[in-house]
C-alpha cells in the first residue's frame, strides 16, 4: 500500500515575462550551457499540453471522482501546465528571433511524438509516461533550488525557470496519483518510466545538439567551455546531472510516492521571496 502525503494546494499563477531583452546566450554567456537548458525547454509546448490531456482524459474515472481533492488537484494541474506550455511559446519565439531554426526539428518531434505515436498508446500508458516525466521535471527543479545552478543565469530567465520549477515541484504528485487510481500495475509504471525516459532523453540531446550546431559550435569549443563550466560551476550540470540516474533508482521502488523526496518548502520559499504568488488566479 503507497502512503501519501496530505495533498497541498496547487494554485495556477499568471505571471508575465518581458524576453525582449534576453540576450542570445542567456546563461552567463556560455553557449553550452544555453542550449543544454533550451534543449529541453523547447518541447515544453506541446509536452506540457500532452500531459494535460493524459491526466484529464482519467477526471471522469470513478475511482478519481470519489476523491475530491485529487478532482481539485487535477484542475489545478491544468491551469499550471496550460500556462507553462503558453509561456514556452514566448520563450521559444525568442529563440526564433535569435536566429534558430527549431522549427526544422521541432516539426518532426511532434509529428512523431504527437501526430503518430500518441494516437496509438492507450491512455493508460500515456497516464504512466506523464507520471514518469513530471518525476524527473520535479527532480530538475529541485536540483535548480538546491544547487543554485541558475544564479548566473539572466534575471528574466532565472525568474521564468524558477517559476516553473516551483510550480513542477507543487503538482509533482498528481499524475502519479491519478495513475495509482486508475491502475497501480507496477509493470504499467515501469512502462511509463521506460517510455519517458528514452523519449526525454533523446529529444533534450537532439534539440541540445541542433542549438549547438546553429551556433557553429565544435568539439574544440565543446572542451574549452566545459572546461570553464567545471571551473565556475556556471553551468546546466545541477539540472541535467543524475536526473535520469536518480530518477530511475527512484522510481524502481515499488513503495515509490513522489511526496517522499521532501523538497516543497524550496518552491513555497521562493514563491514567497519572489513575490509570484501575487499572480495567483482566483
Amino acid at each position: 500500500m503507497l502512503l501519501t502525503m496530505s495533498r497541498p494546494t496547487i494554485t495556477p499563477r499568471k505571471p508575465r515575462f518581458d524576453l525582449s531583452e534576453v540576450p542570445r546566450h542567456w546563461f552567463g554567456g556560455h553557449r553550452l550551457a544555453t542550449h543544454i537548458a533550451n534543449g529541453v525547454n523547447v518541447l515544453f509546448p506541446t509536452g506540457e499540453r500532452f500531459f494535460v490531456r493524459s491526466v484529464h482524459h482519467f477526471l471522469d474515472h470513478p475511482a478519481v471522482q470519489a476523491d475530491p481533492e485529487l478532482v481539485a488537484q487535477v484542475k489545478g494541474f491544468a491551469g499550471q501546465e496550460g500556462k507553462h506550455a503558453r509561456v514556452h511559446e514566448d520563450y521559444n519565439e525568442m529563440l526564433r528571433k535569435h536566429g534558430y531554426p527549431i522549427d526544422r526539428w521541432l516539426s518532426k518531434h511532434d509529428r512523431w511524438m504527437y501526430g503518430w505515436l500518441e494516437p496509438r498508446m492507450k491512455p493508460e500508458v500515456k497516464l504512466a509516461a506523464t507520471a514518469a516525466a513530471e518525476h524527473f521535471t520535479a527532480i530538475m527543479a529541485e536540483n535548480a533550488f538546491r544547487q543554485q545552478v541558475l544564479a548566473h543565469a539572466h534575471p528574466v530567465m532565472r525568474d521564468l525557470l524558477q517559476w516553473h520549477a516551483a510550480e513542477e515541484i507543487e503538482h509533482k504528485s498528481v499524475a502519479f496519483d491519478v495513475l495509482q487510481k486508475v491502475n497501480p500495475s507496477y509493470a504499467l509504471r515501469m512502462a511509463g518510466m521506460f517510455f519517458a525516459s528514452i523519449t526525454l532523453g533523446a529529444w533534450w540531446l537532439i534539440g541540445t545538439i541542433n542549438l549547438l550546431r546553429a551556433d557553429k559550435f565544435t568539439l574544440e569549443d565543446l572542451r574549452a567551455e566545459a572546461q570553464q563550466l567545471k571551473q565556475t560551476r556556471n553551468d546546466n550540470d545541477g539540472i541535467a546531472k543524475n536526473v535520469f540516474a536518480r530518477g530511475i533508482r527512484e522510481y524502481l521502488r515499488r513503495d515509490f510516492h513522489p511526496s517522499q523526496n521532501v523538497n516543497e518548502h524550496l518552491a513555497a520559499e521562493y514563491l514567497e521571496r519572489s513575490g509570484m504568488n501575487a499572480y495567483a488566479v482566483s
